[in-house]
C-alpha cells in the first residue's frame, strides 16, 4: 500500500473522534476470536492421535470436544462484539464526514461550490460516503481474523511437519499469479467506473429536476436517450471490466483452494516411506484445508481498500477544499455601513468577469445596478454579500476590509433577496422564521407581522393550512411570485442594515409587483438598498445608477443625468419604454 493510500485510510479512521477506542477494542476482541478459531485445531490433533492409537476411553475425548465447543461459541461471541464495536465507530466516521462536508460547502466560495453539479455533490456526500460502511465496519474484525488465523494455522503446520507446511502452500503462488492478472489495468478500469457513475448521477438529477420542461417541450425522447446512454455506459464499464478479469478470477479461485491436490499424494508418499505418521498426516490434511480459505477472503479486501482510497480522495477534495478565510474575531470596529469597492477584479476559474470595479455606496443610500444580461451585475452583488472573495482589490464596509470581518458577523449586516430564492421543504412559518439569525428565535407573532408588512399575509391565510403549509422541495408548491414575497418577509424579519435585491420582482405580474414594491419600501426604510434590475422603470428613482457592461462600469449617475449623457443607459431606457408601452397596449382576448 503506497503512502497516499495509507494517508487516505488513516484520514478516514481519524474521523472516528472519541470512538477511536471502539476500533482498538474491536481489534482486541477480533484477536481473541482468532485464538478461539485456532485452538480447536490443537484439540483436533490430540483427538486424532488418540483415535489412531486405538484409545476408546470416552473420558479422554469428552473434555476435548467440550473445549472445542467452548472455542466455537467464544469465536462467535468475540466476532459479534468486535463487529458491533467497529460498526459503532464506523457510523461515527460516516456522520462526522458528512457534517464536515456540509460545513465545508458552507465555507467555500460559492463559485467553487457551483463548479460541482448537484448530482456529483449528492453522490459523494451520500452514496459514496455510505459505500464505505461495509469496508470500515468489517475490515478490522474480519481482515484481522482472516490474516492472523492462517498465520496461526501455518505455524501449527510448521511445528507439526515443515515439509507438509511447504506442500500446503504450493497452490498459493499459482493463485497469486492469476490474481495479479486480475489487477492488470485496475486503475484505468476502476477510474472508468467512477466517472461513469458520476455521469449517471448528474444526468439522472438533471432529468428528474427538469421533467416539467422536458414534458412541456416534448423532449422526453432526447432527454431519456441521454439518461439511457449514461446508464448503458455505467453498466458497460463494469461488464467490460468483468470480461477482462473473469478468466483470471475463475482460474485463481479454482486453483488456490485446491491444496488437497498436492497434499494428499505427497503426504501419502511420505507416509509410505515411513517419514510421516497416519495421525500427523490426517492432522496436516485438516490444517491445509483450513489454511487458504481465509487468505482468499483476505485478498478480496484489497479491492475494498482500493475503493476506500478512491472514495476518501473524492471526499477529501471537498472537505479539504480552499475556504473563504475569515478571522474568528474582528480586531477593529465598524463605525458605519458605507460600502466601498476598490479596483475589484474577479473571475470564475480562468475567465475574469469583473475588470477593476470602483464604487462607493453611502449608508442609507439607494443604488441600482443595471446593464445587459451577463454584464456582471449579480457578480458584484454576490461579492458584496461575501459569497465569493475578490481576486484583486478589496471591498470595505465602514472602512474595514470585509475579509477581516468574521463571516457570521458580516452575514448579519446583509439581507439578500434574489430571483431564485430557495425555500426549504418546511412550513411557511419556519421558512420565514429563519430570517432572524441573532438572539432568540422569532415568535409566531413576529413571523406573522413580517408577513403582513411584506404583503403576503393574505395569500398565506388563503392556503389550506395557512402558515403551517409545507412549501415542498425548493418551494415547489408555491408560485414564483409567492416564493419571492415569502423571501422578502424572511429578509424583513432579519432587519439587516443592508438590503440587496437581485431581480426580486422577476417572477411577478404587475399587480403583485406593486405589492412587492410597497413591501420593499417598508423593508428598506432607513437602510442601504442595492437593487439589480432589468425593468429600468422600477429603479429610475435610485440615488445613483451604475451601468455595468462587460464587467466594467460604463456609466453612473442619476436617471436624468444618464439620459442626458446619451449613452448605453439611454438606449436601454428607450428600448424598455417601447416594450412597456407595447405590453400596456396589448389586448387580451378571452
Amino acid at each position: 500500500m503506497d503512502k497516499k493510500e495509507t494517508s487516505n485510510i488513516a484520514w478516514v479512521f481519524a474521523q472516528a473522534g472519541a470512538k477511536k477506542v471502539h476500533f482498538v477494542l474491536s481489534v482486541i476482541t477480533a484477536i481473541l476470536g482468532v485464538f478461539c478459531q485456532i485452538l480447536p485445531f490443537l484439540f483436533a490433533g490430540r483427538i486424532m492421535s488418540l483415535l489412531v492409537s486405538g484409545e476408546t476411553d470416552k473420558a479422554l475425548y469428552l473434555p476435548l470436544f467440550g473445549y472445542m465447543a467452548v472455542c466455537f461459541v467464544g469465536k462467535a461471541v468475540f466476532h459479534s462484539v468486535s463487529t458491533s464495536l467497529s460498526h459503532s465507530a464506523t457510523f461515527e466516521i460516516l456522520g462526522n464526514i458528512r457534517k464536515s462536508g456540509l460545513d465545508r460547502l458552507a465555507q467555500m466560495p460559492l463559485g467553487d461550490v457551483l463548479s460541482h453539479s448537484a448530482g456529483e455533490l449528492k453522490n459523494i456526500l451520500v452514496e459514496r460516503v455510505d459505500s464505505m460502511e461495509t469496508t470500515l465496519a468489517h475490515i478490522i474484525p474480519e481482515f484481522i481474523s482472516n490474516i492472523l488465523a492462517p498465520i496461526g494455522i501455518l505455524i501449527l503446520l510448521f511445528v507439526t511437519d515443515w515439509r507438509m507446511a511447504f506442500v500446503s502452500l504450493i497452490t498459493l503462488p499459482l493463485g497469486m499469479l492469476c490474481y495479479m492478472g486480475m489487477m492488470i489495468g485496475y486503475e484505468e478500469n476502476y477510474g472508468r467506473t467512477v466517472e461513469a457513475t458520476k455521469r449517471l448521477n448528474d444526468v439522472a438529477v438533471e432529468y428528474i429536476s427538469g421533467i416539467q420542461v422536458i414534458k412541456a417541450f416534448s423532449k422526453v425522447g432526447s432527454s431519456y436517450a441521454r439518461f439511457a446512454s449514461a446508464a448503458n455506459e455505467n453498466a458497460n464499464s463494469y461488464i467490460d471490466w468483468m470480461r477482462k478479469s473473469i478468466g483470471f478470477f475463475t482460474f485463481g479461485m479454482s486453483i488456490m483452494p485446491t491444496t488437497l491436490i498436492v497434499v494428499l499424494p505427497i503426504g501419502g508418499l511420505f507416509m509410505m516411506q515411513g517419514t510421516l505418521s497416519v495421525s500427523t498426516f490426517l492432522y496436516c490434511i485438516i490444517l491445509s484445508v483450513a489454511l487458504l480459505g481465509p487468505v482468499i477472503t483476505c485478498m478480496s479486501y484489497t479491492d475494498d481498500l482500493g475503493v476506500l482510497k478512491t472514495v476518501a480522495g473524492e471526499i477529501r477534495s471537498i472537505i479539504e477544499a480552499p475556504v473563504m478565510t475569515r478571522p474568528e474575531k474582528m480586531s477593529g470596529e465598524i463605525h458605519n455601513f458605507d460600502i466601498e469597492l476598490q479596483n475589484v477584479r474577479f473571475g470564475y476559474q480562468e475567465k475574469e468577469v469583473l475588470h477593476g470595479i470602483n464604487m462607493e455606496i453611502r449608508e442609507g443610500s439607494y443604488i441600482a445596478l443595471v446593464g445587459p444580461s451577463g454584464s456582471g451585475k449579480s457578480t458584484i452583488a454576490r461579492l458584496i454579500d461575501a459569497l465569493w472573495d475578490v481576486n484583486e482589490g478589496s471591498i470595505r464596509l465602514g472602512g474595514v476590509d470585509i475579509r477581516n470581518i468574521p463571516l457570521n458577523q458580516y452575514s448579519d449586516y446583509i439581507a439578500y433577496v434574489s430571483q431564485d430564492n430557495y425555500l426549504f421543504n418546511q412550513t411557511i412559518r419556519e421558512n420565514i422564521r429563519m430570517g432572524k439569525t441573532t438572539g432568540e428565535p422569532a415568535t409566531d407573532s413576529e413571523v406573522e407581522e413580517a408577513a403582513r408588512r411584506s404583503g403576503c399575509y393574505e395569500f398565506i391565510m388563503n392556503l389550506e393550512h395557512g402558515f403551517d403549509t409545507v412549501v415542498g422541495s425548493s418551494g415547489g408548491h408555491l408560485s414564483g411570485g409567492e416564493r419571492q414575497r415569502i423571501s422578502i418577509a424572511r429578509a424583513m424579519l432579519k432587519d439587516a442594515p443592508i438590503i440587496i435585491l437581485d431581480e426580486a420582482t422577476a417572477y411577478t405580474d404587475p399587480e403583485n409587483e406593486s405589492i412587492i414594491q410597497q413591501s420593499v419600501a417598508k423593508l428598506v426604510k432607513g437602510k442601504t438598498l442595492i437593487v439589480i434590475a432589468h425593468r429600468l422603470s422600477t429603479v429610475k428613482d435610485a440615488d445613483r445608477l451604475y451601468v455595468i457592461n462587460d464587467g466594467k462600469i460604463e456609466e453612473q449617475g442619476t436617471h436624468q443625468e444618464l439620459l442626458a449623457a446619451h449613452g448605453l443607459y439611454e438606449k436601454m431606457w428607450t428600448s424598455h419604454i417601447s416594450v412597456k408601452d407595447q405590453k400596456e397596449g396589448d389586448t387580451i382576448y378571452a
